[in-house]
């Protein structure tokens, strides 16, 4: 495997959740399971397969629960939370934690949306691969209701043109997947800028042109509906790299949270 140490990886984790309510009233949405499994261990096993050894998670609703699932032994050495006792918006938590990332790549992921792809080569094409001048790759999906994402435009090199974030009839369906990996001049251009608090809306938008994509051909969605996390329980699982359950899992295997899913199922094969 390619030494990804370079790689400091900032997953977002912090969303109330609230078109998942009443699912979200018992749990936090980065915590949702899908296959049995929440959300947020797959986004886990995701950096320790791809050899990253250092992890920053942003916690806030619902934190003590998302703490309590951090705190496993099986993340201790690894793993640092941050809370953030106000929320500061996707690029606020950049600026309050440059000094987590300092001059490594940043890949920067809401990591309460459900993505399986070849990350490595996601790395490997912002690494070797994009174009010159570009300094962030956005991962892209193509999505089945555009209206309700960020669409881009790009040119013959896959480079960002325009950018529509959740307008009525956008100009196609190829979607931004809120993964991104990002170079230390855009940290530096968001501690300048301390005004600017949302990725998407504001840092995007000044950095068009800049933008390498990368198409992700694999499972992309965005779990924020009841509907959405139904239908994330038919994807196929991927592996993970602790066979044995742990006292956490075993506990989280009695979670209500199972049966709501359960009812929801029959609730919508009945309608």
């Amino acid at each position: 495997m390619i030494n990804n140490s370079g790689v400091k990886p900032i997953l977002l984790a912090a969303g109330i959740g609230e078109r998942l309510r009443p699912f979200t009233n018992v749990l936090p949405k980065c915590l949702m399971p899908i296959n049995g499994v929440p959300l947020l261990e797959y986004w886990l096993a995701t950096m320790h397969q791809l050899g990253i050894n250092e992890v920053l998670v942003n916690v806030h609703y619902r934190s003590a629960d998302v703490i309590d699932f951090l705190s496993r032994s099986r993340y201790l050495s690894w793993i640092t939370y941050v809370e953030e006792r106000h929320l500061l918006g996707t690029a606020g938590t950049i600026r309050a934690n440059q000094d987590f990332v300092g001059n490594s790549s940043c890949f920067l992921a809401h990591s309460d949306n459900w993505c399986c792809c070849d990350f490595q080569s996601f790395l490997d094409y912002h690494r070797f691969n994009r174009p010159m001048n570009t300094l962030i790759t956005m991962m892209t999906f193509t999505s089945e209701d555009p209206q309700s994402c960020g669409i881009i435009e790009s040119d013959e090199e896959g480079v960002v043109t325009r950018f529509h974030e959740k307008v009525q009839k956008p100009p196609g369906n190829k979607a931004n997947a809120a993964v991104y990996l990002i170079e230390p001049e855009v940290i530096e251009w968001i501690n300048k800028n301390k005004n600017v608090t949302d990725f998407s809306t504001e840092v995007i938008p000044a950095f068009i042109g800049k933008i390498a994509t990368w198409h992700n051909d694999s499972i992309h969605r965005d779990i924020g509906t009841i509907d959405s996390l139904l239908k994330a329980q038919l994807d196929n699982k991927p592996s993970l790299p602790w066979p044995d359950k742990d006292e956490w899992q075993i506990s989280f295997d009695a979670h209500n949270i199972h049966r709501m899913i359960g009812d929801a199922k029959i609730t919508k094969q009945i309608s």
